[in-house]
Formats: structure tokens, sequence, C-alpha cells
């Protein structure tokens, strides 16, 4: 996936055109950076599930 992308899907999650989105293990290293310098990373959080795949959505509220 390419870093525009990424970013769409955490405004796409932001403003809640989907509820979540998964980050394989394959894609986590080009994710992290992006999701780090989001403006927005305090509202979403990741739950790692098994075989190290990592689902986001936003903080229940």
């Amino acid at each position: 996936m390419a870093e525009e992308d990424f970013e769409q899907l955490l405004d796409d999650l932001r403003t809640e055109k989907i509820d979540h989105f998964e980050i394989t293990p394959e894609n986590f290293q080009i994710f992290q950076p992006i999701f780090h310098a989001y403006a927005y990373r305090s509202q979403i959080e990741g739950k790692a599930q098994r075989g190290g795949k990592i689902i986001y959505q936003l903080k229940q509220r």
C-alpha cells in the first residue's frame, strides 16, 4: 500500500466513513511512521490479533 492510502484510511476512520481497518505484518513498517505523524492518532486505537495483524478503530467515548 502507498503512504497516501494509509493516510486516507486514517482520515476515513476519523470521519467515520469506515469503522475499522486492518494492518498486516507486511505493511506495519510502512504504516507505523505515518500513524505516529497523524495529528489525530490519540483518537484511534490499535488492537493486536493473532498472527501479527492489528485492527485500528476509533476509541470509544
